[in-house]
Parts: C-alpha cells; structure tokens; sequence
C-alpha cells in the first residue's frame, strides 16, 4: 500500500516489520493476537482518538485479514472515516469496506449514506472514491441503490472528465451484475454520444461500456457504428504527436483503437455507403502502418502495433466482403509466420484458420501451405504446432487434400500425445470428404490404424466399414488390403476389428489366391484371438459363422472353436452364449437358411458423418461451424436384398417394450430435415432403389404393400396425420403374438379411442383371434398397446383388406403359415 505524503504511519511500518521478522508461524500468531488486543481496548476505551489514529489501526487490521486471519471488530471505525475529509482517511475507510464489510451487514445503510453523500459531493476525488467502492462491490443491492445516481453522473455535462470516467466503468461493472440497470429511451443516444466527447479517457471507458450493451441489445444500440467509426478514423489518421497524452510508444491510442474495433464486430458491414467506405479507408490504413518499419525498437511498440493489426484483421474476417482487404490481411499473417516470436507466429496461424473459411482468401491462404507443414514439424512449442494443424485442416481442400493427408499422417508417428487423437479425427473427416478414389481412403484409414491405434475411434472405423459396405467398387480391395495389414508382426485390435468385419463380409472376393484362401483367413483372424478384449473377441465369432457361410470346407474348422468357446474355457457369458448359439445354427441350419440368415450386410442409410461431431464436441469453437460438411457416403445403386441396419432390429428384439414409435415425449417443433412426421425407428424394407428422404416416408407408409410383411416382423402398419400404427409380431408354427401400438401424432389427447381387431368371414373357424382392450385415452405424443393373440386352425389361401369410411385404414400385418390378421380402427 503506497504510503500518503506526510502520513507515514510509523506504527504501521513497524507491525509489519514484526510480522515479516517473526521466526515462526506461532511467533507470528502471538504478535497479531498482541496486537489485536491493543486495538480492541484502543476502540473501546480510548474515545479521543483522531482520524490519524483511527486510520492507522484499521490499516492494521485490514493487514491482518490479509494474511488470512478473521477480523470481527473495527467496521464501525472504518464507516466513520468515510465522513471524513481528509483523502487519506476516506480512502483507507473505503478499502476496508470494499475488502472487509459484507453487503448483508447492520451497517449497510450507514455505508449507502455514506457513498450517496460522496457522489453528490463537489469535491471529484470523493466522487471517485465511492464510485470505485461501488464497483469493487458491485452487487446486486449497490445497482439498485446507485441505479439512477450514476447514469445521471455519466451523461451530466457538469461532471468532470476524470468522474465521467469512473462512471463508466462503475456502471459496466453493475451492468454485469443487473442488466436492469441501463435506462433506455433518450438514455441510449446520450451513452453513444460519448463516443464523441473531447476527452479520450472518457471515450476508452465509454466504449468498454458499449460493447457490453451492444451485445445484450444491438439494434438499440444500432447507431454507434457511424460514431464509432468515425472515431476510429481519426486515431489511425493522427500523428502520434497529435495524441501525445494518449500515444504509448509511437502508436496513438492503441487499447481505444482495439475496443473500437471489437465493438465493430457485433455488427455486419455498414449499409451507409459512406460510413462504409471510411471504415475500409480505415483497415487499409492499419495495414499500410504494419509495412512502414518500427519506429522504436522497444518491444512494447511492436505489440502495440500488433494488437491494433490483429484486431483489425479480425474485423476484415467478420465483415468478409472485402476480397483486396482479405487477400491483405493474409498476405500481413504471412510474413508473421516466419517471425521470431512465437506468439506472434501462433496468432498468424490463428488468424490464418479464420481467414481460410472465406471464399475470397482461401487460395492467399493454401499459398503458405509450405511454411505451415514446416511449422507443424519443426515448431518448439506444441500450442503453435497444434495451431498449425488446425490451419492445415481449415485450408485442405481437393487440389491439396492428398498432400496434406500424407503430411498428417507421416507426422503423426512422432506428434504429441496431446494432439494425436484430434489429429487422427481431422485425418478421417478429410480423406472421406475429398476422396475421389475410395481405395485412397481405405488406405488412408488403416495406416491412421498402423499408426495411431490406440487414438483411433469407434466413430473411425465404424465409419470406414460404412463407406466400404456401401461401395461395391471398393470391397475387393479393402479386403485384399486389411488382410495384408493383418499379416503384420504387431497388429493393433482396432486393425483387428476392422479385418474381422470386412472379411466377414467380402472375404469371398480374395479367396480364390492361394495366399488369400479360405483356410489362410481364418489362421490369421484366430491368431489375433488370443490377444484381443471380449468385445472384439465376440466380433471374431460373428466373422466366423459368417465364414461357415461363404467358406463351407472350413465348417468343421470353426465349428471346433465354437465346442471350445461353448464351455467353460471362457469366462465370459457373452462369448459362451455366442460360441453355443453360432454352433448349434452351423449344425441345425441347412444351407439355404444359412445363407439367408447370413446374408451380406445391407447398404447404411445415406446419413451424415458422426465424426466431426466428436471433433466439435472435443475442442469447442475451434472447428468452424460451416468450414467443413460432413461428408455422406455415396448410395449406391438399389440391391435386391437391402434390409434395415442390424444395430436397430437387434434394438427392437431385445426390448419387448421397445417405444417403436418414438413417441415416449410430446411432439418437438419440426427441424431442418425433419418435416414433423415420426420417425420409423426400424426403417422401409423392402422398398427398391436408394433411401427416399422422410418428407415422402408418410405416402410410402399408407401404400398397401403386402410384400412389406412377409419377411418382416416390425415396423410401421398405418400413418396420417392423426395416428401412427406400429407392429411387433413373433410367430411359432401355428401360434402367433402381435403387439399392436396406437401413437398420438396430435397435439391433443385423443378421447374415446378404440381399436377392434376383427376375424375376417372366410377364416371364421380356421383362425381363432382373441385381442385386450386398449386404453380410452391416449395423451399427446403417446403411445398405447394392445396384445393380439392367434391361432391358425386350419390352413386358408388369399389375402384380404377393408376400408372404412372410405380410408385405408388398415392394412396386412402377417402372412406366415397362412395367418391373416386385419385391423379396424376407430377414432
């Protein structure tokens, strides 16, 4: 704490040097609890003392509570130095309320007295005071206490600059607390003229104030653009000798010129067409001052000259109209990225990322490839080599996608641990996004596997395995290239997971060379076994039934893996289960079931890629919102047997009451993508060519297609507008269950709903039904069931429908060992 000319406080000085002086923690508890005793009984006892006195006792106390110890006596005191007049006393009274004193204390009011007294004072040091205990403060009481007294101090024309000042940022800093506190109406003109008052203190601290209401209310606050930028022009206009109070080394006003600049970017570009052209007169003159050379040699010049550089820069980036401007400002970063400094080398690289999202810049951008590949490689700090990984990514594109892949990934063998995982991420979303050859991306992928294993992600492979089940032209070679990658010595599970999958699927397609033959995959799949996790462990057994499919001269092979993982040789359930499940199907199933059950897995849903979202979800706000789509695997042409994903039947058969409609809560406002209709969770089998998109879903639902549910056990039966239909079904020779569900599409609940499953006339006698009733109600966006049971009596041909109210209200659920059900409803 300076000391006060003329008020030294010898006692002071001497208390503090005891306590620095004391030997131990217990010496120095035993001289603050002497000197505790000495100022209690001085309070108590002694009723002449000055402000001096006063003053320098709080002082002490105030000491003491700063080296951790409590402080239960002496507010009283402190309050009582705020009357007085004297600068040194008042100042020390306010500090000790502002650290000490909690606003829920008795002596709250005598404070508020205080403090208003002070602002109404003609003395601008009092004034100053008790603004500055106001914002250390700065609770939510003081704003409603002092709410209307310091607007009034601010935009007054009788307050002093230096108050003006301390008004500001008090009122920034209650603004914060309660934003409540700002008058509208005429208020808001008179706050943004006072980005033209003749003193630059005033308008430093103004537009801090500004920005903040800017962000809370913009179009109010709409007309300090024009202000501000004509403030802005005459700062980089001035001579640093036109501003001397205000110049810190050789650059005029730099910390106002920021602020303006900042507050500029809540907006869009200025519609004026003058405002707007004196603003771009404005950055090009920032940029021609960051050519000229350094007018001192003083680190502090170049970083005030910086920071007026980079903010305008960022303010070119925001408005993003100027292509000559843009082009400029990367050609500025560039030369940056060569500098000495290393801040200054990861703030171009930083800058760099945002310029590389705009059209105008991207190519300025794409011609520092070089320097950046040199600084992600030979960079000391890892910061700026992860800033230069970012820019690769925000600069890749299809003329340099192949390049900067390769250069990722010959990179990634000696990166950093910290950054190799978002790496791996960037690596995959470019190589599907830009691939133009597919077998460049299986490639690019297992050597990410090689390379980074243990980095690697579901969402990576998952992904890969998607791409490649959905491209024919690319199957052969993805086989014929994981079972090479298996070949080697140390090979990674997830290298594993991948090889069991795809060769479980198109091994077929490398078995005719000898090196790559049926017998030749299995040894090497279950020579990984041993080493591998459960999970991966039960993958390899789900490769194996399928081999027993696509290989029948290795059954008996495989068939011996199975007897020994039936038993207890393994100690998980899991694979135990699996082991005696796959058995029993190899020996039960004849061939042709096989291959039914067996068969190739379908071609994925045309969906977007889930790994950028891991990506943003790993580093917020440094993947740009709209730099990279993510890239949607190509739909092939239609195939016969495309069925839904395995992942949602097995969803569907593990949970009986599974909410098949997805109507477990009401009904959300529609979003892009989703036109308001529900969703069938277990997809449109069935159905030829591509994936439809689920605008067209609704009409293919109501079309009568028989064929939808003669190999299919779920799905959706009925949809309008009002009602959607949902079956389960399982059936065992004669016998058979349906679950029936009713959802509520509206808005509304339904009342006095009703559902009959009636016995058509010409199976009276030949198929007993026998149906529970459904609940009455049925909430908005809920779902009821009804459980049908049947029993087929005798064997009846044909199939049969009914209308009702001239509306196809029902449909065939099932034609399996001749059972016929038919649904009317009633609403």
């Amino acid at each position: 704490m300076p000391a006060v000319r003329g008020d030294g406080m010898r006692g002071l000085a001497v208390f503090i040097s005891d306590i620095r002086n004391c030997k131990s923690k217990e010496a120095e508890i035993k001289r603050i609890n002497k000197e505790l005793a000495n100022i209690r009984s001085k309070f108590k006892g002694d009723k002449t003392l000055d402000g001096y006195q006063k003053k320098k006792y709080v002082c002490k106390l105030l000491f003491i509570f700063l080296l951790g110890h409590d402080i239960d006596f002496g507010h009283m005191e402190a309050v009582n130095l705020l009357s007085s007049n004297k600068y040194s006393e008042k100042q020390i009274g306010y500090l000790f309320i502002s650290v000490l004193v909690n606003t829920r204390s008795d002596l709250i009011n005598l404070i508020n007295q205080s403090i208003k007294n002070d602002l109404q004072s003609r003395n601008p040091i009092h004034v100053n005071l008790a603004l500055q205990c106001i914002a250390n403060i700065g609770s939510k009481e003081m704003a409603e206490v002092f709410g209307h007294d310091i607007p009034k101090l601010l935009v007054s024309g009788d307050t002093m600059d230096v108050v003006k000042q301390s008004a500001a940022l008090c009122l920034l800093r209650l603004f914060r607390t309660s934003q409540e506190i700002i008058p509208g109406g005429e208020w808001t003109s008179r706050i943004i003229h006072l980005l033209n008052d003749q003193h630059m203190g005033v308008v430093t601290a103004a537009t801090s104030l500004i920005d903040a209401l800017v962000k809370k209310n913009p179009d109010e606050y709409k007309g300090c653009i024009s202000l501000a930028v004509s403030r802005l022009s005459r700062i980089v206009t001035a001579s640093y000798t036109d501003l001397q109070d205000y110049t810190y080394y050789f650059v005029p006003a730099p910390w106002l010129s920021v602020k303006l600049l900042r507050l500029l970017q809540n907006y869009p570009p200025p519609d004026d067409p003058g405002v707007r052209g004196r603003l771009i007169e404005c950055l090009e003159t920032i940029l021609n001052k960051a050519q000229e050379p350094p007018k001192s040699k003083k680190v502090q010049h170049s970083n005030a000259k910086n920071a007026v550089l980079f903010e305008a820069i960022s303010l070119i980036i925001h408005m993003d109209t100027e292509p000559n401007l843009l082009v400029r400002a990367c050609n500025q970063l560039g030369q940056f990225l060569s500098n000495r400094e290393t801040n200054l080398r990861y703030l171009a690289l930083e800058s760099m990322c945002l310029l590389a999202t705009s059209e105008f810049s991207h190519d300025a951008v794409k011609k520092h490839q070089e320097v950046v590949i040199l600084s992600m490689k030979m960079e000391k700090d890892v910061s700026v080599r992860q800033q230069a990984v970012d820019l690769l990514y925000a600069m890749c594109d299809k003329t340099n996608a192949e390049e900067i892949v390769q250069e990722m990934l010959n990179y990634l063998e000696t990166a950093d641990y910290s950054i190799r995982e978002e790496m791996v991420l960037k690596v995959a979303i470019l190589a599907e996004k830009y691939a133009t050859d597919y077998t460049w991306y299986v490639d690019v992928i297992l050597n990410l596997i090689r390379i980074a294993g243990d980095y690697v992600s579901e969402e990576v492979w998952y992904r890969v395995i998607q791409i490649v089940i959905n491209r024919d032209d690319v199957q052969g070679y993805a086989a014929k290239t994981v079972f090479e990658a298996l070949q080697a010595p140390a090979c990674h599970e997830n290298m594993v997971k991948v090889g069991g999958y795809i060769l479980g699927e198109f091994g077929n397609l490398i078995a005719g060379d000898q090196r790559s033959s049926p017998s030749v995959q299995f040894q090497l799949l279950h020579s990984k076994y041993h080493l591998c996790s459960p999970m991966t462990r039960a993958l390899l057994l789900s490769t194996y039934i399928k081999f027993v499919n696509l290989f029948p001269e290795i059954k008996t092979q495989i068939q011996e893996v199975f007897k020994q993982h039936s038993n207890l040789r393994s100690a998980d359930a899991e694979l135990q289960q699996r082991a005696s499940e796959y058995l029993q199907l190899s020996i039960i199933a004849s061939h042709d079931m096989l291959a039914t059950v067996l068969e190739e897995m379908p071609v994925f849903p045309e969906r977007e890629s889930s790994i950028l979202a891991v990506l943003k979800k790993k580093k917020p706000g440094r993947v740009p919102e709209n730099e990279i789509r993510e890239h949607k695997s190509p739909v092939p042409g239609s195939t016969a047997n495309h069925q839904e994903e395995r992942s949602a039947a097995k969803t569907v058969s593990a949970n009986a009451s599974t909410d098949l409609l997805g109507l477990s809560t009401p009904p959300a406002a529609p979003t892009a993508g989703n036109t308001g209709v529900l969703v069938d969770m277990l997809g449109e089998l069935y159905t030829s060519g591509s994936p439809q998109p689920h605008a067209n879903n609704v009409a293919a639902q109501n079309a009568y297609n028989p064929a939808k549910f003669v190999c299919k056990n779920n799905g959706v039966l009925f949809e309008n507008d009002l009602i959607q239909i949902g079956v389960k079904s399982e059936f065992r020779q004669n016998l058979g269950r349906i679950t029936l569900f009713y959802g509520n599409k509206t808005s509304t609940a339904l009342q006095n709903f009703s559902a009959a499953v009636t016995n058509p006339t010409g199976c009276i006698g030949k198929l007993n039904v026998q149906s529970k009733k459904v609940d009455p109600t049925v909430e908005a966006g809920a779902q009821v069931q009804q459980m049908v049971n049947g029993e087929c009596v005798f064997d009846y041909p044909g199939l049969s429908s009914i209308l009702m109210a001239n509306l196809p209200l029902t449909k065939l659920i099932k034609n399996e060992q001749h059972l016929n059900f038919i649904v009317l409803i009633s609403v």
